[in-house]
């Protein structure tokens, strides 16, 4: 064999080996020399989509332009844009205006770690122990592990815990790869997992003992629905259902597992309202619901219920039918609940109407994590966005879209053991943390250019909606109303420290805590 090639022979082996130890980059750890075709592929991806396939805009569920942020902010990369934007402003129907200031603010944005605490206290207007301010308006949406593989759940928690936000577990229990030092919103799901007794049933007795366990639960979610499969249940595989994730979810290993459709612990909004305050009254902490939006007969019972009473929800999640994390039969998917913004403003304006505006914390969920959306959810009424497949995608994800085959080439979304090694949870625990960060840095940049300090107080005298006619109209025309909120006194405070000391000040913080001081 000429000596060229075997030079060429032994720099391959020598790149292989390289890629099979390093840890930056799952693709290349999992399909060593393989991978680098997928970078060389991206990098000019521009130029075949421009002339041959698709544009920037047109991928879904997010675009290129969408990934493109996600992957800079996470990477602490350039994630600027240049040479204007490619998207048609006139003529696109439904595109978001943001109307800056005349006068924007020139403020610090609290670097590095860009913190936006939430106006409201989760769990004061109850009188809960436990209740807190919640530090990060922007936090990671419910995946479970066995959804997820062990080292991605390691890396959203740890990132989470290094920008001071919040980890939803997802319903599939609480694994030891939650407890990275990241504060946990503990979701509970129809299958009750890590509460559970031996026929499936809510176990008070280990739901104690799971959160004086765990000191990292701040609050617990009891899952409705979601808005990949609103009102369908799940199923986890028995080929996905380990040894280890069986013992967290506390079910037999190598079966099938079955969340049914509704809870088998309440079955109207009576009983929902007696078992969430028995869940508030054994660990003492905020206790809210999470549902895709769909019959609003729910909502109006629920509103109506609190409203006549002592019993309530402490916060409420909005998932948009555009979630994605959970795998679906096509016309769930694509059909059934309805999309975030006109659910979520059904039932803002049903708990406005009952006088309950102010005592709930409102969550949104579905394709927020992005400024300009975010900015929207929290126009709409939101106190705080959700977000989940964002998060994938700051760890590594790309889009494959294999994640209900376990097949995930990226380690995120498998229990593969070769696929998951590739996730190295030191490296994308920082790529998580620095998206979180960038991302309160890019909402709170929109915000001054606004003339407001807090994306509480942004409403809808601060956006416009383009008819794709040449016509706009401002949302509140859209959806038809504009949020009430106590803060507008604070809208000439001068920064969000400011905005903060003055709620405590007026009596509005009493009981509450930073759960990242």
């Amino acid at each position: 064999m000429p000596a060229w090639l075997w030079i060429v022979v032994i720099l391959l082996l020598g790149v292989g080996l390289y890629d099979l130890l390093q840890k930056r980059h799952a693709i290349l750890r999992n399909f060593p020399l393989l991978g680098h075709f997928r970078y060389l592929l991206e990098s000019i991806g521009p130029e075949l989509r421009q002339y041959i396939v698709t544009s920037n805009d047109e991928e879904r569920p997010f675009s290129r332009d969408q990934r493109r942020w996600v992957y800079a902010t996470s990477k602490g990369q350039n994630d600027y844009f240049g040479f204007g934007t490619d998207n048609d402003l006139d003529l696109s129907p439904n595109y978001l205006f943001i109307k800056q200031s005349g006068f924007p603010l020139s403020r610090s944005l609290g670097e590095p770690d860009y913190p936006i605490p939430c106006a409201k206290v989760l769990g004061q207007s109850r009188s809960r122990a436990r209740s807190f301010r919640v530090a990060s308006v922007i936090n990671v949406s419910a995946m479970s592990f066995g959804s997820l593989s062990g080292p991605a759940v390691e890396a959203i928690n740890r990132g989470c815990a290094m920008a001071g936000a919040l980890h939803n577990t997802g319903e599939g229990g609480i694994a030891p790869y939650h407890q990275q030092g990241g504060d946990l919103i503990w979701q509970i799901g129809t299958g009750y997992f890590g509460c559970r007794d031996a026929q499936g049933q809510f176990d008070p007795i280990a739901f104690r003992d799971k959160v004086q366990a765990n000191p990292g639960i701040k609050a617990i979610e009891i899952k409705l629905s979601q808005g990949a499969k609103a009102g369908l249940g799940g199923v986890v595989l028995a080929s996905k259902v380990t040894p280890e994730i069986a013992r967290i979810r506390g079910i037999p290993p190598w079966q099938s597992c079955f969340s049914p459709p509704g809870h088998s612990a309440f079955g109207d909004v009576d009983s929902l309202l007696d078992f969430v305050e028995s869940l508030a009254a054994i660990s003492g902490l905020p206790v809210g619901i999470k549902s895709a939006v769909g019959q609003m007969d729910f909502w109006e019972s629920l509103a109506r219920h609190m409203a006549a009473g002592q019993r309530g929800v402490d916060f409420v999640t909005i998932d948009g039918a555009e979630g994605g994390t959970g795998a679906a039969p096509l016309v769930f998917s694509d059909h059934v609940a309805l999309p975030f913004k006109q659910g979520f403003s059904r039932v803002y304006q049903t708990f406005y109407q009952h006088g309950l505006h102010e005592q709930v914390v409102f969550w949104g969920a579905g394709k927020l994590g992005f400024p300009d959306a975010a900015i929207m959810a929290f126009s709409l009424g939101c106190d705080g966005v959700m977000l989940a497949r964002e998060a994938m995608l700051s760890i590594g994800c790309i889009q494959a879209q294999q994640c209900h085959t376990g097949k995930c080439p990226t380690g995120v979304a498998t229990q593969n053991p070769w696929l998951k090694r590739g996730l190295d949870p030191t490296d994308k625990s920082l790529r998580l943390a620095q998206y979180l960060k960038t991302f309160r840095k890019e909402i709170l940049r929109v915000c001054h250019a606004a003339g407001v300090v807090h994306p509480a107080l942004m409403d809808s005298r601060h956006l416009e909606i383009s008819d794709g006619q040449l016509g706009f109209r401002s949302i509140e025309e859209v959806f038809g109303y504009q949020k009430a909120s106590r803060l507008v006194s604070l809208e000439k405070a001068q920064s969000v420290q400011e905005m903060m000391d003055a709620l405590t000040i007026q009596g509005v913080d009493r009981t509450s805590r930073l759960s990242k001081s």
